[in-house]
């Protein structure tokens, strides 16, 4: 029996030039894939991008690579992150991610995936390369995660320091006891970018009091 082609992509996303190579022996590898998608075997992230199906590899999908390859440069973040690390207790139904370029959305079969863009500068502090599942992918630090989810939350309180512990406590039932623990250095970079740096100074302020 003739071994399944797809296999050898394991579950590492690749463009569609990629599979077409997998069946350049056929007349029309196009088809060819898109008949693979309609019956499973594929799952298309994007236009052109696509992951060969746990059933076809018999490997775990790792939804935050895959968010690597939709779109980038971009590392996972924010509440996703932010889950992952166990620093907020709600379930996360949404891939969030941090790029440089423009603010984006993505939907398909294996859910939401969301960018968010910030500036070169900022985008390079504080990111992790993760091994998971037999693969990498880059992902926010915890300190840089929870400074990307304040940057885009609406309603982070920037009056005073009494504000922002109840926000992190209370608001978004943030792991407080595990702050002595963060590398104030990573906020303190961040918090030179510019946004929103008096929330950022106090996060800081919070920090070092916990840790006297």
């Amino acid at each position: 029996m003739k071994k399944n082609p797809l296999l050898q992509l394991g579950n590492v996303p690749v463009q569609a030039g990629i599979l077409m190579s997998c069946f350049n022996g056929l007349a029309a590898p196009e088809k060819k894939i898109l008949a693979l998608e309609k019956d499973g075997q594929l799952i298309r992230l994007k236009r052109g991008l696509y992951v060969v199906s746990h059933e076809v590899s018999g490997k775990f999908i790792n939804t935050a690579l895959c968010a690597n390859h939709i779109y980038g440069p971009s590392y996972v973040s924010e509440h996703w992150a932010l889950r992952w690390y166990g620093l907020i207790p709600e379930r996360v139904y949404t891939m969030t991610s941090v790029t440089t370029k423009q603010t984006r959305t993505f939907e398909n079969s294996l859910g939401r995936f969301t960018y968010n863009q910030v500036r070169p500068d900022y985008f390079s502090i504080g990111i992790r390369s993760i091994e998971e599942d037999g693969v990498t992918f880059l992902m926010a630090s915890r300190e840089k995660a929870l400074c990307d989810f304040i940057l885009w939350d609406r309603y982070v309180p920037s009056q005073s320091v009494k504000t922002l512990w109840q926000y992190l406590e209370e608001d978004i039932r943030f792991d407080v006891d595990e702050l002595p623990s963060f590398d104030i250095s990573i906020i303190e970079a961040c918090a030179k970018m510019g946004r929103k740096e008096t929330i950022l100074n106090n996060l800081i302020k919070i920090i070092k009091t916990i840790k006297q």
